[in-house]
């Protein structure tokens, strides 16, 4: 088996376990003998069970929005709620544990490069420097990422389509209107140069 492979094994293992107990009550040793690998094995690839939870959630292979080229960020939005329903055991767990940094640094990772993107290909026209457009980035990641952490804690029951209209309704206008903001701000601050 290649290292990617057995990797991909021992995360499949762990998610499969995640639906019979709570990830607490995982150990290396159920994760191996669910994908028929020995406890020397997993050590050679992963520190520990959350060394192997981060890696399911940096690996190329499980970014959602790296394989896709969205148009506006509420389809990127509704990849990202899709991928948390398709993986709710695995998300749901790690939420609940020492693990979640590594759920939130995946979300806040992926939102952030959704929004960059977004800002660059839909509002390429409004002028405005780096770091405001890092900054706005930056500030919309935190509340999407927000209500969507705040969606998983409550059991992801809500329709993610009614929690992204509500997104959009409080975002649209101002998202434009902060752009133009800051490149009127950036004129004036060259134009009086």
């Amino acid at each position: 088996m290649s290292a990617t492979t057995t990797k991909q094994a021992l995360a499949a293992s762990l998610k499969q376990m995640l639906k019979k107990k709570p990830l607490d009550k995982i150990t290396i040793r159920d994760i191996c003998e669910g994908c028929d690998v020995n406890r020397q094995t997993f050590y050679y690839h992963f520190q520990d069970i959350y060394d192997l939870i981060e890696w399911i959630y940096t690996n190329a292979e499980y970014s959602i929005l790296r394989s896709r080229r969205f148009e506006t960020w509420q389809e990127g939005m509704a990849e990202i709620f899709a991928y948390a329903l398709q993986e709710k055991e695995f998300v749901s767990s790690t939420y609940h544990s020492i693990s979640r940094e590594h759920l939130e640094s995946f979300l806040y990772r992926e939102t952030f490069q959704l929004l960059c993107e977004i800002i660059e290909r839909r509002y390429g026209d409004i002028r405005i420097n780096e770091e405001d457009k890092v900054f706005l980035a930056d500030f919309y990641k935190y509340a999407f990422v927000g209500f969507l952490l705040d969606w998983v804690r409550k059991g992801m029951k809500e329709d993610p389509t009614i929690l992204i209209h509500k997104m959009t309704l409080v975002q649209e206008s101002s998202f434009t209107d902060t752009l133009q903001y800051f490149a009127n701000a950036r004129k004036r601050k060259h134009g009086s140069a």
